[in-house]
């Protein structure tokens, strides 16, 4: 049984998204505490003429959506009653020195083999400047999503005008099949798994599919109001472009973080990843389709039919027909590399950028697609993935338990800092020496040092956008470029102002990404690729953050009513 979410595909469609997370800033003396009970259970839903039992939770998909506003104190109380270990990752959130019992894919699942299983997670609310956001439940091939918004404390406003209205949206995806039977049958043959049937808005495909009269979302505004759209990409592998017919949004965040604001015709989201919009209903009073489809900008087949939701005016009959938004096209890289250079932090007095303007610990990590020997696979081969030709091996005991009490033989410390050998990484397409090493190696850094991360993207067998993801911690987009990174001329590029601030970064296509983050959060922390199905073929490693000094600088003990595995 594997302990990491990341190491399975996904059941079914949207994840169970939230955002909560532990952090040691003192509560108000107002703060309130927020209780909530998230049963896991198997139900029959059905979409696109078909129906199959999923995992939802409380009964819904997606599932609830939690509030809280930033300094309360929110427990959630998780019961198992599915069949399949759950695995709890609250994705976005830094859980201090609590990367195990409260972020559990370093460490243990929520167990249901025996009946159901309960455990508690504590967490406290988000920094200032931070709202809304997602939180991932992911269970053993199981993902669910539900969604958590953080609302400012009372008095404090928004960096922009207050809308009238807000709404979460969620991105998914659906499958005719069962998801795990899709998996075993792409894991025998060493392929890729077959794509969804559809993705979904807020669990739904829209009229554009058939049987969908019930399954298409929709949401009513008034004429002139404004509407803050919290939008969350829970799709398993495809960054996705969304759109409103006749309607501009203005970006004001980003995985949780304010954004100096933009406006923009279309969004570019990728997996893990959130964006808030406002949107105001400006326009004609009438129906407007809002849509999603993939952003894929190399030639591998993707689900790339188009999901669709309802932006319905107030009074507006039913009958109207909608329109359609104008998409970017679906391989419309200018587009995509644009929209991402205009995510700036708004980096005020208020809500500051604290980029590290000093390197205490300088990595390289290439992103390569190869294969391992398969004896009972097509052509004896299985696709797989590696960082710096590294295909990652999840090890039968939880990381942070065996980092924790210093259990030997789980990982070994000694991932490189660099690949073993540099080569023109974007060049022709690489097809010869395409087998990759494996090993559970992770790498350490010093506490409270500052770390720069270039991802540099390779052409084994193809260039391809990967979004990672880092557990523990936001980091800093300093730069970001299209071919080889040059590390005497691209630093010198950096933008070290006011650089966008996030958990989950895309690497462009072809290129690299250079990130920042001071290693303040001890623990092991898991780094990996977010299109599911290339961190299930090892794309992703962890870096074990050492204990700091003082009292409250190190790893919390388990607590005592943690289900074991």
């Amino acid at each position: 049984m594997s302990n990491d979410h990341t190491s399975r595909f996904g059941k079914s469609l949207p994840f169970l998204y939230v955002f909560v997370f532990v952090s040691l800033l003192s509560v108000q003396i107002e703060a309130a505490t927020k209780k909530y009970q998230f049963d896991i259970e198997v139900k029959n839903v059905s979409r696109l003429c078909h129906a199959k039992p999923i995992v939802t939770v409380n009964g819904g998909f997606p599932g609830p959506t939690v509030y809280a506003r930033e300094g309360d104190r929110v427990l959630i109380n998780v019961t198992n009653h599915a069949q399949y270990n759950i695995s709890i990752h609250w994705h976005g959130l830094k859980q201090y020195a609590n990367g195990g019992p409260m972020d559990q894919p370093t460490s243990h699942n929520v167990r249901s083999k025996q009946g159901a299983t309960t455990f508690t997670t504590s967490t406290l609310q988000a920094k200032e400047g931070r709202f809304g956001g997602t939180l991932i439940f992911y269970g053993s091939e199981q993902p669910y999503t539900v969604a958590i918004v953080i609302l400012p404390k009372k008095g404090t406003p928004f960096p922009f005008p207050r809308p009238d209205g807000e709404q979460v949206i969620v991105f998914g995806e659906w499958w005719h099949a069962d998801v795990e039977d899709v998996v075993k049958q792409g894991n025998a043959l060493g392929l890729p798994p077959n794509m969804s049937d559809a993705h979904t808005i807020n669990g739904k495909p829209g009229p554009l599919f058939p049987c969908s009269e019930k399954h298409t979302f929709a949401m009513e505004v008034e004429q002139g109001k404004r509407y803050l759209l919290r939008i969350v990409n829970a799709a398993l592998n495809d960054e996705l472009f969304f759109a409103i017919a006749g309607h501009n949004m203005t970006v004001v965040e980003i995985d949780a973080v304010y954004t100096k604001p933009f406006t923009t015709n279309a969004l570019l989201i990728a997996p893990g990843q959130t964006t808030n919009v406002i949107v105001s209903a400006n326009q004609a009073p009438g129906r407007y389709f809002m849509a999603v489809r993939p952003f894929q900008d190399v030639p591998i087949p993707v689900d790339n039919k188009t999901a669709t939701a309802i932006l319905q005016y107030k009074n507006i009959p039913t009958t109207v027909v909608p329109l359609l938004p104008n998409l970017p096209s679906p391989n419309d890289t200018e587009f995509a590399l644009s929209y991402n250079k205009k995510l700036r932090s708004l980096n005020t007095a208020s809500f500051p950028a604290n980029v590290p303007m000093k390197v205490d610990r300088n990595l390289f990590f290439t992103v390569g697609l190869g294969k391992s020997a398969c004896a009972t696979c097509v052509n004896g081969t299985r696709l797989s993935a590696s960082l710096n030709n590294i295909s990652f091996v999840m090890p039968e005991t939880g990381l942070l338990q065996a980092h924790y009490f210093n259990k030997k033989g789980v990982f070994t410390l000694d991932f490189p800092d660099k690949p073993p050998t540099a080569f023109n990484y974007t060049g022709a397409p690489l097809t010869a020496n395409l087998f990759t090493s494996k090993g559970t190696r992770l790498s350490k850094i010093a506490f409270n040092s500052t770390v720069e991360l270039v991802i540099q993207d390779t052409n084994l067998l193809s260039v391809e956008s990967h979004p990672f993801h880092l557990h523990g911690f936001n980091f800093f987009v300093v730069g970001t470029g299209v071919g080889n990174f040059n590390r005497s001329t691209d630093p010198a590029k950096y933008n070290l102002v006011d650089p966008p601030e996030r958990n989950t970064v895309g690497v462009p296509t072809g290129g690299w990404a250079a990130i920042r983050f001071r290693a303040d959060n001890p623990g092991v922390w898991f780094f990996h690729c977010h299109l599911e199905l290339h961190t299930g073929w090892g794309l992703k490693t962890a870096f074990v953050v050492e204990d700091g000094p003082g009292k409250d600088q190190s790893v919390r003990p388990p607590p005592k009513d943690l289900p074991a595995c």
